[in-house]
C-alpha cells in the first residue's frame, strides 16, 4: 500500500497531462514529471509501476475532466441505430479539438517510445469500441449498409474518426469545425446507413 495521500495521485496526472500538452512532442520522463508534481520518482512509481500505464491513465484522467460519460450519453441511450451512429460521431467530434494536445503529443513520441505507442493504442482501441457498438446498434435494428460486413464497417468508421482526418481537414484545409462535424456526420449516414427502399 502508498503512503502518499491519495491527492498525490492526481497532482501526478495533472503534472504528466501539462507536460504532455507543452512538451510538443518531446519525450516526457518519469523524472520530469515527478518533478513538476513536486513528488519523488518513486511516489510516481507507487502510483504507476511503468510509464506506460502513467501514461494510459493520463488519457483517461482527461477523459474525466472533460466529462467523457455525460458526453456519452445520448450515444448510449439512442433509441435507434441511426441516431446512435449520429450522437457518436458528433461527440468524438467536438472532443478532438480539446485532446488534440496530448493526442498529437503521443503521436509523436510513438514511432521511438513504446510506452507512448502502447499508451496512444490503448486510446484508439477504447475509441474503436464506441464505433463497434455504434455500427452493432445499425446491425441490430436492421439498418446497416449492405456494402460492409460489421467488423468492416467498424474499421472504416473507426479510420474516418481518426485525429489526422480531422488535422487535415481543419488545419491543412481550413474547414471550420461546424463544417468538419458537419461533413463527418453527412459522410457516416451515407456509408453506413442503410438507404430506404423505394415504394415505386
Amino acid at each position: 500500500m502508498s503512503s502518499e495521500p491519495p491527492e498525490t495521485r492526481t497532482r501526478i496526472l495533472a503534472a504528466a497531462l501539462h507536460l504532455l500538452e507543452t512538451r510538443q512532442g518531446q519525450a516526457v520522463r518519469m523524472s520530469d514529471i515527478a518533478k513538476k508534481a513536486g513528488v519523488s520518482r518513486q511516489a510516481v512509481y507507487l502510483h504507476f509501476n511503468t510509464r506506460a500505464a502513467l501514461l494510459i491513465a493520463t488519457t483517461l484522467y482527461l477523459d474525466e475532466l472533460k466529462d467523457v460519460r455525460t458526453r456519452l450519453v445520448p450515444s448510449r441511450t439512442a433509441k435507434s441505430g441511426a441516431e446512435r451512429l449520429d450522437a457518436y460521431v458528433g461527440a468524438w467530434a467536438d472532443y478532438i479539438p480539446e485532446i488534440r494536445g496530448v493526442a498529437k503529443a503521443l503521436m509523436a513520441m510513438a514511432d521511438t517510445d513504446e510506452e507512448a505507442a502502447e499508451a496512444w493504442k490503448k486510446r484508439m482501441e477504447d475509441m474503436r469500441e464506441g464505433c463497434a457498438a455504434a455500427i452493432e446498434a445499425l446491425r441490430a435494428d436492421g439498418t446497416l449498409s449492405p456494402d460492409y460486413t460489421a467488423r468492416e464497417a467498424t474499421d472504416l468508421l473507426w479510420t474516418l474518426l481518426s485525429v489526422r482526418n480531422w488535422e487535415h481537414l481543419t488545419l491543412e484545409r481550413g474547414y471550420s469545425q461546424p463544417r468538419y462535424k458537419d461533413l463527418l456526420l453527412r459522410t457516416a449516414r451515407r456509408l453506413f446507413v442503410r438507404a430506404p427502399r423505394s415504394t415505386s
